[in-house]
């Protein structure tokens, strides 16, 4: 009996989706960024006429289901969304009037990859013809959630990184012209004792070195057959970091790598310290540039790796550590 998967946590698609749609949604400061051209939509005061952050933040993802769902030209037969709020609230309320069935999904800000890897591989299965992806994160949200909200005016270090507010949506079919998704590994938790909430970067950056470290063993691929590595939210410190653990494999990875994190602000003119994060981080990037770059030819061959950390505002005032995951998704120009 043939077997998909590839060595410890890889599977090798036989029918590689393609993606059909896809559409990203951000706020004000990422309309600021270096990456502002690519987005479908800025909205100029993060309210998105919304009342509260939590009901902005629905609306900024249900909109960008919404354009993605258009440009595909159909429904899918499967949802997969998340986000960073409790019982992924933004999610569940942004496609509530959606007829379809629903996986409510939290990888913390690599949901999208997660995401994209059970869309992927439900569609290889042919357990439908298309499935959607949606994902996204607010600011002001995660601030009120996990840190202080922002009447307190508390005072960020160094090492913090600065939640995104955008939704990311794509929507995979069996039959397409591409890009398509052709392997993907799914993410170990790894945790090496990291306690400091304000340090994502650390916490992450283990995890997206096993993970990608496991993808070139499980593919027998090198970074030398990618056009781009890119991660997602390890900011300034978690990439450096990766780059370091790789180096001392006698593995260069900055020649390639990139981050989300780093290409969405810039971290001279707008202060977001090490970076951006959260789950809108990586789909923005994904959806509005990096996709649109390889429909253009300036790539061939992406490895999409975007890593999260699985701690809650419980967990950190019990003393807990921080949990690290990172998904890698292979897309390639051709199947």
């Amino acid at each position: 009996m043939s077997t998909k998967k590839l060595g410890e946590q890889t599977a090798a698609l036989a029918h590689p989706p393609s993606f059909l749609g896809r559409a990203c949604v951000a706020g004000h400061k990422e309309g600021e960024g270096p990456l502002a051209s690519v987005f479908d939509e800025i909205c100029p005061d993060d309210r998105f006429e919304q009342p509260s952050w939590e009901k902005a933040e629905s609306a900024m993802q249900q909109h960008a289901l919404n354009l993605a769902l258009e440009r595909a030209g159909g429904m899918p037969d499967w949802l997969f969304g998340g986000d960073l709020l409790n019982q992924c609230v933004a999610s569940t309320y942004a496609v509530r009037d959606q007829t379809l069935p629903f996986f409510g999904l939290y990888g913390a800000c690599s949901t999208v990859g997660e995401g994209l890897i059970l869309a992927s591989m439900v569609l290889d299965g042919d357990f439908g013809t298309r499935a959607g992806v949606v994902t996204s994160s607010h600011f002001c949200c995660a601030e009120r959630q996990y840190r202080t909200p922002l009447e307190y005016g508390g005072q960020r270090t160094p090492t913090a990184q600065w939640t995104v507010t955008a939704a990311g949506a794509v929507i995979l079919g069996r039959e397409g012209p591409g890009p398509y998704v052709t392997h993907v590994t799914a993410g170990r938790i790894v945790d090496l004792g990291v306690t400091d909430t304000n340090n994502m970067g650390a916490a992450m950056a283990p995890a997206a070195y096993e993970t990608i470290r496991t993808h070139f063993r499980d593919t027998g691929r090198s970074p030398a057959d990618y056009d781009l590595i890119v991660t997602g939210d390890l900011g300034l410190l978690g990439s450096e970091l990766l780059e370091e653990l790789f180096r001392r494999d006698g593995v260069e990875l900055s020649g390639c790598h990139v981050d989300c994190g780093l290409m969405i602000y810039d971290l001279e003119k707008q202060d977001v310290h090490c970076g951006g994060s959260g789950c809108g981080c990586a789909a923005s990037v994904l959806t509005g540039h990096l996709l649109t770059e390889m429909e253009r030819g300036k790539w061939r061959r992406i490895l999409f790796c975007p890593t999260g950390a699985l701690h809650s505002p419980t967990t950190a005032f019990q003393g807990e550590s921080i949990p690290g995951i990172c998904h890698a998704v292979a897309i390639d120009a051709a199947p």
